[in-house]
């Protein structure tokens, strides 16, 4: 998204999120074996959406604390509702505005950033978030992350069905390359460990997975779609993708990805 202003006024459905985010899950779980977590440390999960990643770094730090905080409203009352630990706590924040200053031994986000156009002002309170020492492990979406998606929404918002009542959004996404990340990195008085864009195939099994996802995932191309019309808009855009990308032989739709993952310290 372009502003955190936009980012607001994309309304998130927890529920939705937690049926339609399981390659989402799958990933994040690959990235929570990098945090190398000591069961007394503090961690705050940066996007934390319905909390169950959260919940589960919760479980490997049973005498530290964990604090997940989202920017929706309806996502942190799903987590606060659902996921109840003695060392577990969910906040309304905003990654561009981070309420904390040397709180955490380690600041975990995946799948997140890239809803930031300017990544900058959240690695700097990502900094300021870390104790001495501290360190960040945080995946997203990068530099030619879901082309193939992309194409597929821009050819039906351009078609003449569409093109009075779509308006495709200009660059909604923040996927940078490891050039600009390691120096925003260095700005924010952050060490770069590692940093990499990493080709990645998503699995959805079936249409109606594949199509939840985009509901859910690539809300900014269906949000500019009038509500009443937004299921008929992605219909077809799943139509137009599994034009070019049908289903393997087990029915399971693959969507090329590329993240960028960044392990990091203070």
């Amino acid at each position: 998204m372009t502003t955190m202003e936009e980012a607001q006024s994309h309304r998130w459905n927890a529920s939705d999120y937690a049926r339609h985010s399981q390659g989402q899950e799958t990933w994040a779980r690959e990235l929570m074996t990098l945090l190398r977590l000591q069961p007394h440390e503090s961690v705050l999960d940066l996007g934390c959406g319905d909390g169950r990643m959260t919940a589960e770094i919760a479980r490997r730090a049973p005498q530290g604390q964990v604090v997940g905080v989202d920017l929706s409203q309806d996502m942190v009352r799903h987590a606060r509702e659902t996921h109840v630990l003695p060392n577990l706590r969910f906040l309304q924040a905003n990654a561009a505005a981070l309420p904390f200053e040397d709180e955490f031994d380690v600041v975990y986000s995946n799948a997140v950033l890239h809803w930031l156009r300017d990544h900058r002002p959240a690695l700097a309170g990502i900094s300021r978030s870390l104790r001495g020492g501290g360190r960040c492990v945080l995946q997203m979406g990068g530099e030619g992350n879901g082309v193939d998606v992309v194409r597929a929404f821009e050819i039906r918002t351009s078609s003449p069905k569409w093109c009075g009542v779509a308006k495709a959004p200009a660059d909604p996404y923040g996927f940078w390359g490891v050039a600009p990340y390691r120096a925003w990195l260095q700005e924010a008085g952050l060490v770069a460990d590692a940093v990499e864009l990493i080709e990645k195939d998503m699995l959805h099994a079936g249409r109606a997975a594949f199509t939840g996802w985009l509901r859910t995932a690539w809300h900014p191309y269906v949000s500019a779609v009038p509500e009443p019309r937004q299921e008929e808009f992605l219909e077809e855009v799943t139509n137009e993708y599994l034009r070019t990308h049908p289903p393997d032989a087990a029915g399971v739709i693959h969507v090329r990805m590329v993240r960028l993952q960044v392990l990091a310290h203070k």
